[in-house]
Formats: structure tokens, C-alpha cells, sequence
């Protein structure tokens, strides 16, 4: 499936290797000023090539809206972009063309489809969130309209992990860690994988503030199981806690539920999610990601023919893509509240009467 949500819908389309990916959003509702600015901002955020923490592929990442807007304001109709690939080489990738490359989707691809494209994986390559990230913008902008915003950042890189949530830092860290006395580890932690031609993971932290109670869809499409989905969706990412997550398991009931006064919530263990709908709390996740499967030391594997060989990668790659990552979990966050936020305005008759009264 290559759509999500359900008002508000993204579609996205393109390879790594290809002209270009981009995307098409349905459901935004018409009249919202579209701040193309604040879209290049978000793309910047992901952009690779900017230090020595991420993938040297330098791609420009305009994005270019082709509908959906007239006179700077969103109709109402499919906005559809297109974000042109400008830096690909993919020579880097003849070599291997016939081998399934250990820890990526090559494999499974393969043997699902019967055909893949082995340049830079194709459509399972990152290269695909660039579109989330432009989408999550859009959808930036519509929360803005109720008081909602979305912060990220890097909480721990490999063993090291900081303890404090520093989310003004992360702003101006190069790897958007969330604590200022735990980066320069962090930072030395990458570049010791990145020199040994091999990768390290990481966790993201992502929240939103602002969120009204009610958000979420019960039974089947409960705002914490929809950020579960969506966030496993994203490449790279084994594992998602909500609030307090794991930690929960070591505790007893009486020490984990959020206990309430006369003015509302004492703790926010939940992440504020009960029941698979918001109360009203801060959305606090966890993401967890894996180390690059791209390195560049000599491994075994198989090539299509079913033999083993050793396969030796060349290209451009994140020595720990969960730095770049921490941006798409918060892109994603936005395009999930959005489409929740459409869906919770019809849940009560009194809603409807005041549009159509």
C-alpha cells in the first residue's frame, strides 16, 4: 500500500534512482495558507550532506507543488509535489546488483515481487521520506490553526544515553540530540562507527503539545495503534513506545496509572493516550532504530541464484539513520493528529449541527 489516513490521505510515489518521489494529499481542507518557506525549512531539517553525521548524498529537496492551490491557499483538492532527484549515482550499485544486500529489503522484495530495483533499493529506500517530511509540513501548518506543534529529538546513540529532554538544544545540535551533556559522546559514538566503516542506531524522541482530548477512533483505529503502524512503516524503526512504554512492565498498577485531581492529571505515564484516544496531555513517543544495514565492510550473503557470496557495498549512507529519522517521526506524528483531528470533528450530532444549522 503506498496510502495512508483517512480524510486527510497521503499517497506517495517515486524511487531513490528514479526522476524523483513526491506525493499526493487528499482531505486538506480549502483556505489554509500554504507557507512554502516553512516547507523548505522542514526539508532542511532532513537534508543530508550538511556535517559529518549523515549521508553525503546531497540532494537540493525542493519541493515543487503542482495542484491543489491557488493563490496561496490550499482548494480544497488534491494537492499534489513532486521533489526532483538531483544527486543519485547509481553506478554505486552495478556491482551488486545480482546480490541481496544483508539488513535491507533486497530479499524480501525479490522473492515478493519477482523484480527489484537494486539501485539504492528503490522504492524501500529512505529516499521515500523525503515525501513525509513535505507532507508532515503541510499538516504542520493546518495543526497550527488549533495550537498544536511537534518536537524531536535524539535521545541515546548506540549505549549512550542522555538524560536530559532538551528540545530548544536539539534545535541547534547537528545530530538533534536532547541533551547538551551527552552530544559530544553521541557525536564521537557515530563518527567511531562511521571510521570503522560500519553504522550505529538510535532513539528518537517525538511529542506534541496542544493535543485536545478525543483524538483517536476506537476500535480499530485507536490513535496509539495508528502511531504503532505508522511509525514501524518508517525505515529503519524496531521498535515504538508510548509514555512510559517498556518501563511499565517493572511496575504495579498502583505505580503506573496516571492518578487524577480536581485540576486534572498528576503524571502523564500513559503518554497521553488512555482507552486509544487522547486526554488531552502531551503525546510523549519513543522510537526506536536500527543500525544502517548499509556499511562498508565485506559481508556474506546470497545472490539471486541462491549462492553465497561476499558482498561489498560503495554509496553514500547515514552512519545512524536515526538522526535523520527523528525529523520523518515527527512529520509523520503531524500527518497522523491531522487526519485524527478531521475525523473527531463529526463523532458528536451537536458537532454537525453547527456546520449545517
Amino acid at each position: 500500500m503506498n496510502t495512508f489516513g483517512t480524510l486527510l490521505r497521503l499517497t506517495t510515489f517515486g524511487e531513490s534512482h528514479g526522476a524523483g518521489v513526491g506525493g499526493v494529499i487528499d482531505g486538506l481542507p480549502a483556505g489554509m495558507d500554504i507557507d512554502t518557506d516553512f516547507i523548505a525549512q522542514e526539508m532542511q531539517k532532513r537534508k543530508g550532506g550538511q556535517n559529518l553525521f549523515s549521508t553525503q548524498r546531497k540532494e537540493e529537496d525542493c519541493v515543487e507543488i503542482l495542484s491543489g492551490i491557488f493563490e496561496g491557499k490550499s482548494t480544497g483538492t488534491p494537492l499534489g509535489f513532486f521533489i526532483k532527484n538531483t544527486a543519485n549515482k547509481s553506478s554505486d550499485y552495478e556491482s551488486i546488483k545480482n546480490l541481496f544486500r544483508p539488513g535491507h529489503a533486497d530479499f524480501t522484495y525479490f522473492h515478493k515481487y519477482g523484480i527489484r530495483d537494486y539501485r539504492g533499493g528503490g522504492r524501500s529506500s529512505a529516499r521515500e521520506t523525503a515525501v513525509r517530511v513535505a507532507a508532515g509540513a503541510i499538516a504542520k501548518l493546518f495543526l497550527r490553526h488549533f495550537g498544536i506543534s511537534i518536537e524531536s529529538g535524539i535521545l541515546s546513540v548506540g549505549a549512550v544515553r542522555g538524560n536530559a529532554l532538551d528540545f530548544e538544544f536539539a534545535k541547534k545540535s547537528e545530530i538533534f540530540s536532547l541533551d547538551p551533556q551527552a552530544e559530544s559522546q553521541q557525536k564521537e559514538v557515530i563518527l567511531q562507527a562511521k571510521n570503522a566503516h560500519d553504522s550505529v542506531g538510535g532513539v528518537a524522541v517525538v511529542r506534541a503539545l496542544g493535543v485536545p482530548c478525543g483524538l483517536g477512533e476506537p476500535l480499530y483505529h485507536k490513535l496509539d495503534g495508528s502511531i504503532g503502524a505508522l511509525m514501524l512503516g518508517l525505515n529503519g524503526v524496531k521498535a515504538v513506545e508510548i509514555g512510559n512504554g517498556i518501563d511499565c512492565t517493572h511496575l504495579r498498577g498502583s505505580q503506573n496509572n496516571d492518578k487524577m485531581d480536581k485540576n486534572g492529571f498528576l503524571s502523564n505515564r500513559c503518554g497521553g493516550i488512555l482507552g486509544g484516544i487522547s486526554t488531552g496531555g502531551e503525546i510523549f513517543l519513543k522510537v526506536h532504530f536500527k543500525p544502517t544495514p548499509s556499511i562498508f565492510l565485506p559481508q556474506q550473503t546470497q545472490d539471486i541464484q541462491g549462492n553465497s557470496i561476499l558482498c561489498n557495498i560503495k554509496g553514500r549512507h547515514d552512519p545512524c539513520i536515526a538522526v535523520r529519522g527523528s525529523v520523518v517521526c515527527a512529520s509523520t506524528l503531524a500527518l497522523i493528529l491531522a487526519d485524527m483531528l478531521l475525523l473527531n470533528a463529526t463523532c458528536k450530532l451537536e458537532n454537525l449541527k453547527k456546520i449545517y444549522s
